[in-house]
């Protein structure tokens, strides 16, 4: 990767990772772009950008030419609980603009990333240590439109040759962005309750277990994915990875380590509770650790020290900036 175009960089995703690939390869290595531009952000400041809609894909292709990108990392697409709420949006958005980030890769014999979800199992998965190929009959529109993204991914390997790569990611936890409608999401919001009323109300129950990663190590996965030998890829595409699998007690327990009098309490949301419970509770990771040695580095109490850490610098500079 020595020029990348990301879709969907003021993402959860996308933003650590564009700042990432500039730190690591340069400012101009990566071409951000997002629907929108925010005043004064970070990943819109630091490099290139360009306002991008994935869904016209004219657009994307010019934007590739123009900076002659050897690779595309493609995240923009809308969430599990957002998705749910607006189904039809959610399969033009994610559905047509992945088609126009592979057409691009296709034409251009690019590289190409898409992140696939633990969203894309569903309630008749073995919820046990889930297996790499196993059964897939999600029953959300985000998991509908992750499983087609896969297997479009996996066509456009076999059929055109294109050179796609992507994992299933799990609820993915960062300090830097606020949540964006996901079901995980409350495993980010518990830290920035615990630390402005040391109290969080849970909308997922108690001893629902999810999947879970810390995002340096999400981003870490990215990168070593698309650096890895061709050759040693069975999958290629959704790989299976987590870090960490725990319930909602389970990480205030973590948390009361850091600060003792935190209290959880629970107003469960039917909706995103559904959703939760037709996830696996664990997956195997085994193929990801073989073929190109993903290997973790955070469990949940390095997790959670390093998010009370972090967030509590993020809110002070806050205070600051408000005053």
């Amino acid at each position: 990767m020595k020029k990348v175009l990301i879709t969907g960089c003021l993402g959860q995703i996308g933003s650590e990772l564009t700042m990432r690939l500039r730190a690591d390869n340069g400012t101009d290595s990566v071409i951000a772009t997002d629907i929108r531009r925010i005043a004064g952000n970070e990943v819109i400041e630091s490099g290139p950008f360009e306002i991008l809609d994935v869904t016209d894909k004219d657009k994307m292709m010019d934007i590739a030419r123009e900076y002659e990108v050897d690779t595309i990392i493609h995240l923009a697409a809308l969430l599990s609980a957002v998705a749910e709420e607006k189904p039809q949006l959610a399969w033009n958005l994610n559905m047509g603009g992945l088609v126009n980030a592979l057409e691009v890769a296709r034409e251009l014999h690019l590289k190409f990333f898409t992140p696939s979800s633990i969203g894309s199992f569903g309630p008749g998965t073995p919820a046990e240590n889930t297996p790499q190929d196993t059964l897939q009959r999600p029953t959300t529109m985000y998991g509908v439109t992750k499983v087609s993204g896969e297997l479009l991914c996996d066509y456009y390997f076999q059929k055109f040759g294109v050179d796609t790569r992507g994992v299933r990611f799990p609820g993915l936890i960062s300090y830097k962005t606020l949540p964006g409608g996901g079901t995980t999401d409350y495993a980010v919001d518990i830290y920035y309750e615990a630390l402005k009323n040391k109290s969080y109300t849970s909308f997922i129950g108690k001893g629902t277990h999810m999947d879970m990663m810390y995002m340096p190590d999400a981003i870490d996965a990215i990168i070593k994915l698309m650096n890895a030998d061709p050759k040693r890829l069975v999958h290629r595409n959704a790989f299976n990875i987590t870090a960490m699998s725990f319930e909602p007690e389970q990480i205030a327990a973590s948390i009361r380590k850091f600060i003792p009098d935190f209290e959880l309490k629970y107003d469960v949301d039917p909706a995103r509770q559904a959703i939760a419970d037709s996830w696996p509770d664990s997956l195997d990771a085994s193929c990801a650790r073989n073929e190109w040695d993903f290997d973790p580095q955070y469990d949940l109490d390095r997790m959670t020290k390093d998010m009370l850490e972090k967030l509590t610098k993020k809110l002070e500079n806050d205070t600051v900036v408000r005053h």
